[in-house]
């Protein structure tokens, strides 16, 4: 039944979609849904795969549809514009590995700060506490506090220079 009317198919699907590979796909899911449908006798068969055919086609549009509005809504979501320009902010590579190469110095920075600055530091800008804070925890004025804090990032400004 559709070996007869594959070309007829063809044509009219091909206006439908203006693609005639759009229409070779639509041609060949009707072939599998008759062929998935079993047998019985259809008293229209060129109405029938018209009628299968629309609907497959339908279902390839709507689903073009909510892929591309997923695709622009992630495009969106992930990707700034400058004027009508993508832009794309994301690090380069070259970027990330500078930045994990930092971090790495800022650690070992860190662990050859002098004791009392490593601690109030650490309490400070790791743990937020504010100097009051770390003044009453450990029983100090919160100016030692200060003069901790500055000996740390005198020493790591120095350590990453």
């Amino acid at each position: 039944m559709l070996a007869e009317h594959r070309p007829q198919l063809i044509r009219f699907f091909t206006s439908r979609t203006g693609d005639a590979a759009e229409a070779e796909d639509v041609v060949q899911e009707i072939w599998l849904h008759v062929a998935r449908a079993g047998g019985g006798p259809i008293a229209h068969p060129l109405a029938y795969l018209h009628r299968v055919g629309m609907n497959i086609t339908l279902d390839r549009l709507r689903e073009r549809r909510r892929r591309e509005r997923r695709e622009q809504g992630w495009t969106d979501a992930t990707t700034a514009t400058a004027g009508n320009q993508a832009v794309d902010e994301a690090p380069s590579p070259l970027a990330v590995a500078e930045g994990r190469e930092r971090i790495r110095a800022l650690g070992a920075a860190i662990d050859k700060l002098p004791p009392g600055a490593a601690r109030v530091f650490r309490r400070h800008k790791l743990d937020g506490l504010s100097h009051a804070e770390i003044a009453a925890e450990l029983g100090i004025s919160r100016s030692a506090v200060e003069k901790h804090i500055a000996v740390a990032l005198r020493h790591l400004r120095e350590a990453l220079e």
